[in-house]
């Protein structure tokens, strides 16, 4: 096992992924180094008002600590009182147009250690699409870059990440799903270390090519007060997903991160309606029933 190979690939994504998306949007990301008391820190990279994004992060993270916060150990409570490390790369884009979808990916590993006990380590992460209007291919074009990712490594990798995607980025309170998904994976440590750390590094490598298309098909096109305004309704969703129900929001919360850092997911703009539903074969209503809906796009 290698962590410094997992570290350094992380902060080259990184930094690949926003130079990238500074071509395409013409403005400089603003990134902070910042240092967590209990140990570790990371570069924090936003950008904010910019000619294409509203606001977007790209967040690098390598963090210890002497005991697991609650949200990783909620499904493995033997790993309770470990000292860990954790490393990993967050992003989340939002463009002011509403035509072109929010996005979001993670990459992620955690070895948690104790004396006199072998080392348990593992890797997660995903990535998941959140139209505001839906586009049958722009859905294809990234649930087939999310499988050709996986696709090097059985046929049964993309089945198994696109069903926990589902289920994962599911808004429970509101029984919908919070966009068209992607994939999603956590906890996984077989065969062996090698074999998982390809897989990670294919499902971070595939985030431009997944996205870039999509963006540039739809960032220039026009659209008004009504979008705006239903693109705002929708990001309330993405608030109440990542302020309720994210993992990985509360392992940073809990982990001592820093917040300005763990909420740059959220969008600066942002409505909330009592009890509203779109007009009945519209635009927005085709986005609940041909798209917010559990479906094989490949």
């Amino acid at each position: 096992m290698n962590t410094i190979q997992v570290k350094e690939y992380l902060s080259t994504l990184q930094d690949k992924i926003i130079e990238q998306l500074e071509r395409v949007d013409g403005k400089r990301f603003k990134c902070e180094k910042w240092e967590r008391p209990e140990g570790g820190g990371g570069l924090s990279c936003v950008i904010e008002q910019g000619n294409v994004f509203e606001r977007g992060g790209v967040n690098y993270s390598h963090v210890f600590g002497s005991g697991l916060p609650a949200s990783a150990t909620a499904a493995r409570p033997e790993l309770s009182g470990r000292s860990f490390e954790a490393m990993g790369v967050s992003i989340v884009l939002h463009p002011y147009n509403p035509y072109a979808p929010t996005i979001h990916l993670n990459v992620r590993f955690l070895e948690a250690r104790k004396e006199g006990a072998e080392s348990v380590w593992w890797f997660g992460g995903g990535m998941d699409l959140t139209p505001y209007y839906g586009f049958e291919e722009d859905a294809k074009h990234f649930h087939q870059t999310c499988k050709d990712s996986l696709q090097s490594y059985g046929n049964d990798y993309h089945e198994r990440y696109k069903k926990w995607c589902d289920k994962y980025f599911y808004l429970k309170h509101r029984s919908e799903p919070r966009g068209i998904g992607g994939i999603f994976f956590d906890d996984l440590s077989q065969p062996d270390f090698d074999t998982c750390f390809k897989i990670t590094k294919s499902v971070g490598d595939h985030f431009l090519p997944a996205y870039i298309p999509i963006l540039e098909r739809r960032r220039n096109m026009s659209y008004g007060e009504q979008e705006r305004d239903f693109q705002a309704y929708r990001r309330g969703r993405y608030v109440e997903f990542n302020l309720v129900w994210d993992r990985g929001t509360l392992f940073g919360l809990q982990s001592g991160g820093r917040t300005e850092s763990i909420l740059m997911s959220l969008p600066p703009i942002v409505k909330w309606r009592y009890d509203w539903e779109p007009v009945q074969g519209s635009a927005e209503s085709e986005l609940y029933t041909k798209f917010l809906i559990s479906k094989d796009w490949v």
